[in-house]
């Protein structure tokens, strides 16, 4: 096949293919199409070389996309050809001297894109001048300098990423920036977020983490408020602390700031996914007003001092406990040389006494043993049941309502700080450092509206009238 014949089907072959030359049409074709489960309109989009070849992709008017078996198309007509240009364009990013200047940090997560039909890959806007294109509105909140550090998914950072991005954050704030905002993936944000929250201590200026749920050529993108809103939030806002800025309710009324040490990704696809568990956001963010809904946070300062302790010591995991989890998991991984296990436990954390021995052989061993919940609200509560005293006679440790994930966070940092005194690692993980832990759960900290019942229905139709 010629580049010539590849440009005309990029993506399509087979029956696919087929159906096009019988009709006449290739890609970035405006097209009918006529099939057994209706009739669309739409630009037909290329696809990617690893995409099946049983389905045409049309770009709607709506701007969505959708999908045509090509067993269900019964005729195609070419109404027009429009070659669509996905490119972010780049414009110059105006300064202006009465501006905070804001350092924009990116790890590879697409917070402002476009999707490149040509290879199926998102382009991710990140120069000021693109992110500019993308997104003009910013050029009213802040100056902005960009760094990229990686470019990879959010499930590819790990420890030595963590190190990399809390030593930046700490040279950004040292530097005279009245605010840094990191662009993150949203799958493992909280876990970075943790990370940074324990890396980089008592920041004199706010430090943002800010992602997307929908990539911005959709039409129900949250990606442009997001990141307005977090770039506001760390040129302008008064709160210096380690806070993930995504949307609040499902709709774009307004953004949350949770704290770094409690917030935790909830959905997989709605735009409203983080939330703060066990306690309530710091504050609401709407079109450049803050409004705290805490009174504990720390103040933005003059100052450019920052505590940053980039360590993390990778021989830690967490163990997500199940009914009849038998002691091989834990005696590998004692095995393998790692030197600090997390445990989600059930209830107010439990395990069976099937793996006693090896929380004993852990334990003589000097790996350091910590309970969580794997209910993610309420305590740890090992004095309530026989079954949780004999845990805590193994030398587990309760870590009262820190997140399984924040406590792995922890943990490897505790670990990595003092790799040779174990009970250093144990009084840091036992000392509230960033709000990874409350002196009690509030009353509204826990709410779970359970749909279908008739007092949430009620509530519900008040609301969203």
């Amino acid at each position: 096949m010629t580049t010539a014949e590849k440009d005309l089907y990029r993506g399509y072959r087979g029956p696919t293919r087929e159906l096009m030359e019988r009709f006449g049409i290739t890609v970035w074709c405006e097209i009918k199409a006529r099939t057994t489960r209706g009739d669309f309109e739409g630009l037909l989009l290329p696809r990617s070389e690893t995409s099946d070849e049983l389905h045409l992709v049309l770009k709607l008017g709506s701007g969505y996309n959708v999908g045509l078996r090509h067993d269900t198309v019964l005729e195609l007509e070419k109404v027009g050809y429009r070659e669509a240009h996905y490119r972010i364009p780049e414009k110059e990013f105006p300064t202006d001297e009465a501006h905070p200047n804001v350092k924009l940090l990116g790890t590879g997560g697409t917070i402002a894109s476009r999707l490149d039909y040509r290879t199926g890959a998102v382009i991710p806007a990140f120069s000021p001048g693109e992110l500019y294109g993308s997104v003009p509105e910013l050029a009213d909140v802040c100056n902005l300098q960009t760094e990229k550090l990686f470019g990879v998914f959010s499930e590819n950072m790990g420890p030595e990423e963590y190190r990399i991005l809390a030593e930046k954050t700490g040279e950004a704030i040292r530097e005279g920036f009245d605010g840094v905002v990191i662009g993150h993936g949203t799958d493992t944000m909280h876990h970075t977020a943790a990370a940074l929250s324990f890396m980089v201590q008592k920041p004199p200026v706010p430090v943002i983490m800010v992602g997307s749920q929908r990539s911005s050529d959709r039409p129900s993108s949250d990606a442009a408020q997001n990141l307005i809103n977090a770039a506001w939030v760390a040129g302008h806002g008064p709160i210096a602390e380690v806070m993930v800025c995504m949307f609040g309710p499902t709709s774009d009324l307004y953004n949350l700031l949770h704290r770094g040490t409690r917030v935790r990704k909830m959905h997989s696809s709605v735009r409203s996914t983080f939330r703060t568990l066990g306690d309530i956001p710091v504050a609401m963010v709407d079109r450049e007003r803050i409004t705290p809904l805490k009174d504990d946070w720390a103040p933005r300062r003059d100052d450019r001092e920052v505590t940053v302790q980039a360590a993390f010591d990778e021989r830690v995991t967490l163990i997500y406990y199940y009914p009849g989890m038998r002691p091989d998991i834990i005696d590998a991984l004692i095995d393998c040389g790692y030197r600090g296990i997390v445990m989600a436990g059930t209830g107010l954390g439990h395990v069976n006494r099937l793996i006693y021995p090896a929380l004993e052989r852990a334990r003589d061993a000097g790996v350091q043993v910590y309970m969580t919940l794997q209910t993610l609200w309420g305590f740890v509560q090992m004095h309530v049941y026989e079954t949780g005293r004999e845990i805590l006679e193994l030398g587990v440790v309760p870590l009262a309502n820190m997140l399984p994930e924040v406590a792995y966070i922890k943990l490897g940092w505790a670990l990595g700080l003092h790799p040779d005194d174990p009970e250093a690692v144990k009084e840091l993980m036992t000392t509230n450092v960033a709000g990874e832990m409350t002196e009690r759960e509030p009353h509204d900290g826990y709410l779970i509206f359970q749909g279908g019942v008739p007092e949430v229905q009620e509530f519900l139709e008040k609301v969203l009238r």
